[in-house]
C-alpha cells in the first residue's frame, strides 16, 4: 500500500539503488538487437566542479531525451565524463598545500605535484558526479571517462602530432589573453568584463617637426568649425596610461579633415622620445575624443591588427607579471635616442607594477605640461575569472591551431544542413564566429594538463613526436648524432581535450566496438555560451579526424536567471543551489520545472513558487494513485481498449492517445515546456479531475461489469501517465509504476514507450461536451460571485436532440459537479439569467434571488476601471524611451508582465460584465 504523502526525501535514493542494481542505464540496456542508436555526449563538468542550475537545465534536458529514447526501444548510450580543468584543478591544490603550509609546487617539482593532483582528484575530484545522479541523469555511469585517463590522453597526443605535420598546429608570436597572478594564458571564455569606474587620461603627444596646425575647437547647428586654435601636439586618449611605453604609432580616420594633412608624419612619444608615424585607419572613429588614437600593438588587440595593417614593431613593456620592462629590453630601445628624458624614464619606471607605473606616467606627463586633460569614465575591464585580476594582452610565443582551415568543413556542414541547430536562430552566431575565426591559442603555462608533446634541440629546432623516445629518433635523424633534447614545459588548453569528446570516449584511435556503433551521436545540448570554445571545436576535430559530423542536431538552451529575469551572479546574491531546492522539493518538482519553461529561445525564469506548484503535482499524481490503488484499479494483462464499452472509459482512452502524441510529437521537436505541458495538462485535468471524477459514481454502484471494465482502464491509463510523465519526473513515476505493477513487471525506465494508437471521437466529443458546459458553468459561478454552497438550476434553450440527449443522459454528473438545483429545457431565456453559448444551444443559469445583479454589476465596473488605470499607467512608464534605456533589462520585463496580467484581468471582468448586464 502507497504511502498517504509522497517523501521525495526517502523515496529517490531507493530508486537510484534499483536503477543501479539492474544496470538500467548501461549503453543498450532494454533494447533489441540491431535496434537503432542515441548517444549522447554529456557536456564534460570540471572535475572541481559543483552542480549548479546551469548543470541542472542541461543534464534535465539530456535526460528527458535519453529516458524518451530508451523508452522507444533504441540503443542509447548516455556517455558521462569529466574535465581535468586545468587551471581550476591546479589552483585548488596549490591552496590546499598552502593551508596545509606544505612547500610550494616550485619548491617539489613538476612531478611531485602532478602526483598531488592525482591524488586530490581520487579523494575529492568529481564530487559533481554524485550530484548528477540525485538530480536524476541515467548515463552509462561504467562508461565514465576525464579528459586525463589514459585512453583519452592517448587520443590528445596523436591528434597535436598528426596536426603539426599537416601543418594546422604551429608556434608563434602574437597576443593572448594574459593572467599576471596566474602567470599563463588563458582563453576567452575565462575572461569576464568587470564594469569598473575608471579615468580616460587626455595626453599630448608633440608633432615630431615641432610645426603647428589648425585644430577645430567649435563647430556650429550644421557641422561646420567656427573657431581653432593653433596646435603643435596630438592629444590621445587612452584608460592604460602605462601602455605608452610600448606605443608605435598614432592612427586618425582617413576622412578625419582636421589630420589629412598629419598622415604620414611623426610625432615624438612623450618620456620615451621614440618618433612613431600617424597612421590613417579606419580603426580610428572621429567621433571619439580627440579622432586621435595611441596604437600600441604589443598590448592591445585591436592595436596588434592595426600594426599588422602598417608594419609597425611591436613593443612588449611589461613581464609575466606586468611588471614594467625598460632596462635591457632591446625592443623598447631600439631607435630611441640616448636623452635625459630617457635616462630619466627608464629608472623611474622599471620594475613598476602596472597600476604604479601608472601613477607615475600620469604625473610624469603633468610636470611636463603634457596631460591634457582627465574624465571619468566608467568602462568594462577583462579580469581573469579564477584569478580575479585584470588581464593583459600580451605578447608570448604559444602554439596556436590553424582554426580557419579546419573551420571550412564545419561551416559547410551547417550550411548544407548536415548539422542543424535548434533554435535555427543560433546559426548565425556560429557563422559569424566561425567565418570570422582567428588562431587558436592552445598552449598553457600550466603543470597540470597535457604536456605539449614537443622537444627542443640545441638550436631550436623543435621536435613534435608522441614520446620521447621517438623525438630523439627524430632528432639523430636531423643531427645525426644524439643531442640533448628539452621538452616544452606549457600544456594544452583543457578545450583541446574537449574537442575530441565524442569520439576521444568511444576508445578513438583503436577502431572499437562502440566508436562504430555510436559515432556520430545523436545531439548535443549546450549552452550558448560555448557553442565558440566547444560546440565549433568538436565540429573541426570530428570532421577532419573521423571525416564525418560529431552530431546531427545542436540544442542550444536558454540561461536561467532569477524570479526576476536577472542573470544569477555572486555578488548580487541572487545564486540558486539546485541542491538545496532538491533537498526541499524533490528532484523531480526542480527537473519538471526546469523543462516546462525551457521554451525555445527564452531564458528561464526561475522561482521556488513554481517548482512548490510541481511538488504539488508530484503529490496530485500520488493521491491519484493511492485512489486507483484503494480501488482496485491496476492494470490487465489482457485488457483490450478497443473492447471498452462505457463511453467514459473510450473517451479516457481517447484522451490519453491523443496526449501521447502530443508529448512525442513536441520531445522529437525538442520543444521541453509544450512536452511537459502536454503531459501535466492530461494527468492534472483530464486524468485526475475529469476521468476519476467521473469515475466515482461507477466505483460505487452497482455493476460490476461496470466496475471491471473502469478499474482495468484507469489502471491502463495511470501506467501510460507514468510513461509519460517518466522523462520528466523519473522518481515518482518509477515509484509508483512498481507499486501499480509489482516489482516482478521490470523497471519503467526500460518500459516500452506508448504508442497513442487508440482514437473514438464521438465517446470524446460526448465527454468533452459535458466537461465544457460544467467547465463554463463554474467559471460563470466564480466570475459573478454566486455563492459555492448555492445550488441554481439550469435551463437549456435551443439545441439538437443530440444535446437533449446528453443533457438527459449526464444530468446527474451535471448537478453533482456543476452544483445544479435542476436541469430543464426552455424556449427562451429566463429573466435575470446568465447565458452560455454551449454549441448550438444556450445555456442559462436563472440568478434572480441568488446574486445582486445590480450590486455586481457596480463591483465589476469598479475592478474594471481600477485594472484600466494600472494599464495606462504601465502604458506610459513603457513609452518612456528614458526608462526603456536605462532600466535594467529584467525591471523593464518585469513591467511588461505585468502589463500583460492586467491585460488579461481586463479580460475576464469584462466578460463577466458582460454576462451580468445580459441577466440584468
Amino acid at each position: 500500500m502507497l504511502d498517504k504523502t509522497y517523501d521525495a526525501a526517502s523515496v529517490e535514493p531507493k530508486i537510484r539503488d534499483k536503477w543501479e542494481a539492474a544496470e538500467a542505464f548501461r549503453a543498450g540496456a532494454g533494447a533489441a538487437p540491431g535496434a537503432e542508436t542515441f548517444t549522447i555526449v554529456i557536456p564534460p563538468p570540471n572535475v572541481t566542479g559543483s552542480l549548479h542550475m546551469g548543470h541542472a537545465l542541461n543534464n534535465t534536458l539530456q535526460d528527458v531525451l535519453v529516458r524518451f529514447a530508451r523508452m522507444r526501444g533504441k540503443d542509447v548510450l548516455w556517455q558521462p565524463g569529466m574535465d581535468h580543468a586545468g587551471i581550476a584543478t591546479q589552483m585548488v591544490v596549490e591552496r590546499q598545500m598552502m593551508e596545509r603550509q606544505e612547500p610550494d609546487r616550485r619548491s617539489i617539482g613538476r612531478e611531485a605535484f602532478i602526483e598531488k593532483v592525482w591524488a586530490w582528484k581520487a579523494e575529492s575530484g568529481g564530487m559533481i558526479v554524485n550530484q548528477l545522479k540525485r538530480l536524476g541523469a541515467s548515463c552509462d555511469w561504467s562508461r565514465e571517462r576525464f579528459t586525463m585517463d589514459e585512453g583519452l590522453s592517448r587520443a590528445v597526443l596523436k591528434v597535436f602530432v598528426r596536426l603539426y605535420k599537416e601543418g594546422l598546429i604551429y608556434r608563434d608570436k602574437r597576443l593572448v589573453n594574459w593572467d599576471p597572478k596566474l602567470l599563463t594564458a588563458i582563453s576567452d571564455l575565462e575572461v569576464q568584463q568587470v564594469e569598473v569606474k575608471g579615468k580616460l587620461w587626455h595626453f599630448r603627444y608633440p608633432l615630431a617637426d615641432g610645426r603647428s596646425y589648425r585644430f577645430p575647437t567649435a563647430f556650429d547647428e550644421s557641422g561646420r568649425a567656427v573657431e581653432w586654435e593653433e596646435r603643435n601636439y596630438i592629444v590621445v586618449a587612452t584608460t592604460r596610461p602605462e601602455t605608452m611605453l610600448g606605443d608605435t604609432a598614432v592612427a586618425v580616420h582617413p576622412d578625419d579633415e582636421r589630420y589629412r594633412g598629419l598622415v604620414g608624419g611623426e610625432v615624438v612619444l612623450p618620456l620615451v622620445g621614440r618618433r612613431i608615424p600617424i597612421v590613417a585607419d579606419e580603426y580610428a572613429d572621429p567621433e571619439a575624443g580627440s579622432g586621435a588614437v595611441k596604437i600600441t600593438p604589443a598590448h592591445d588587440f585591436n592595436d596588434f591588427e592595426v600594426g599588422r595593417r602598417h608594419g609597425l614593431p611591436l613593443v612588449n613593456v611589461f613581464d609575466v607579471e606586468a611588471k614594467v620592462v625598460l632596462r635591457g629590453n632591446s625592443d623598447f630601445l631600439s631607435g630611441v635616442p640616448e636623452t635625459d628624458e630617457l635616462a630619466e624614464t627608464v629608472p623611474a619606471l622599471d620594475g613598476q607594477d602596472r597600476f604604479a607605473a601608472r601613477e607615475r606616467i600620469v604625473a610624469m606627463m603633468e610636470a611636463r605640461g603634457l596631460l591634457d586633460r582627465i574624465e571619468d569614465h566608467p568602462h568594462s575591464v577583462p579580469h581573469g575569472d579564477r584569478s580575479g585580476v585584470p588581464i593583459e594582452p600580451f605578447l608570448t610565443d604559444q602554439w596556436y591551431v590553424d582554426a580557419k582551415t579546419l573551420a571550412a568543413p564545419a561551416i559547410a556542414s551547417v550550411r548544407e544542413g548536415r548539422t542543424d541547430f535548434v533554435p535555427k536562430s543560433w546559426e548565425k552566431t556560429y557563422f559569424e564566429w566561425m567565418e570570422n575565426i582567428q588562431p587558436w591559442c592552445i598552449s598553457r603555462q600550466l603543470w597540470w594538463g597535457h604536456r605539449i608533446p614537443a622537444w627542443y634541440g640545441p638550436d631550436g629546432e623543435i621536435f613534435v613526436e608522441e614520446s620521447e623516445e621517438e623525438a630523439e629518433a627524430a632528432a639523430f635523424r636531423h643531427y645525426e648524432t644524439r643531442v640533448k633534447l628539452r621538452r616544452d614545459e606549457d600544456v594544452l588548453d583543457t578545450w583541446f581535450s574537449s574537442a575530441l569528446w565524442p569520439f576521444s570516449t568511444l576508445g578513438w584511435p583503436d577502431e572499437t566496438p562502440e566508436l562504430r556503433r555510436y559515432y556520430p551521436t545523436s545531439v548535443l545540448v549546450t549552452g550558448f555560451d560555448i557553442i565558440f570554445f566547444w560546440v565549433a571545436r568538436m565540429m573541426m576535430m570530428g570532421l577532419h579526424f573521423m571525416e564525418e559530423e560529431p552530431f546531427h542536431t545542436v540544442y542550444i538552451h536558454a540561461l536561467v536567471r532569477d524570479e526576476h529575469g536577472a542573470k544569477m551572479s555572486k555578488s548580487k546574491g541572487n545564486v540558486v543551489d539546485p541542491l538545496q531546492l532538491i533537498d526541499e522539493y524533490g528532484a523531480d518538482a526542480l527537473r519538471f520545472t526546469l523543462a516546462a519553461m525551457a521554451a525555445q529561445g527564452r531564458d528561464i525564469k526561475l522561482s521556488t513558487a513554481r517548482i512548490a506548484g510541481y511538488r504539488n503535482f508530484a503529490t496530485k499524481l500520488w493521491n491519484a494513485a493511492r485512489f486507483c490503488e484503494m480501488n482496485g484499479c491496476r492494470p490487465r494483462d489482457d485488457f483490450d481498449p478497443p473492447a471498452a464499452l462505457d463511453p467514459l472509459n473510450r473517451w479516457i482512452l481517447t484522451e490519453t492517445a491523443k496526449a501521447a502524441g502530443r508529448v512525442t510529437e513536441a520531445i522529437e521537436g525538442y520543444r521541453f515546456n509544450e512536452a511537459a505541458e502536454a503531459a501535466y495538462q492530461f494527468v492534472w485535468n483530464t486524468f485526475c479531475d475529469w476521468y476519476l471524477e467521473l469515475a466515482k459514481p461507477i466505483l460505487a454502484g452497482d455493476d460490476e461489469a461496470a466496475k471491471a471494465e473502469l478499474r482495468a482502464t484507469a489502471g491502463h491509463v495511470l501506467g501510460t501517465a507514468l510513461k509519460l510523465l517518466h522523462p520528466f519526473m523519473p522518481y515518482v513515476t518509477e515509484a509508483l509504476w512498481e507499486s501499480l505493477h509489482g516489482a516482478d513487471r521490470g523497471l519503467l525506465a526500460l518500459a516500452p514507450w506508448p504508442d497513442g494508437a487508440y482514437e473514438d471521437s464521438e465517446a470524446a466529443d460526448d465527454v468533452n461536451w459535458l466537461i465544457a458546459l460544467v467547465s463554463e458553468i463554474r467559471s460563470a459561478r466564480s466570475e459573478m460571485n454566486v455563492p459555492p454552497g448555492a445550488r441554481i438550476p439550469l435551463v437549456m434553450v435551443g439545441g439538437s436532440p443530440e444535446t437533449h440527449d446528453r443533457l438527459s443522459r449526464h444530468a446527474a454528473a451535471l448537478e453533482r459537479l456543476a452544483r445544479l438545483a435542476e436541469i430543464r429545457l426552455g424556449d427562451a431565456v429566463p429573466s435575470g439569467s446568465a447565458q452560455l453559448l454551449i454549441g448550438e444551444a444556450t445555456a442559462a443559469l436563472p440568478l434572480a434571488g441568488i446574486v445582486d445583479l445590480s450590486a455586481e454589476r457596480i463591483r465589476l465596473e469598479k475592478e474594471i476601471a481600477k485594472v484600466r488605470q494600472e494599464i495606462d499607467r504601465l502604458d506610459k512608464k513603457l513609452a518612456n524611451e528614458n526608462f526603456v534605456a536605462r532600466a535594467p533589462e529584467e525591471v523593464v520585463e518585469a513591467e511588461r508582465e505585468k502589463r500583460a496580467g492586467y491585460a488579461s484581468d481586463q479580460e475576464r471582468l469584462e466578460a463577466a460584465l458582460k454576462r451580468v448586464r445580459e441577466a440584468a
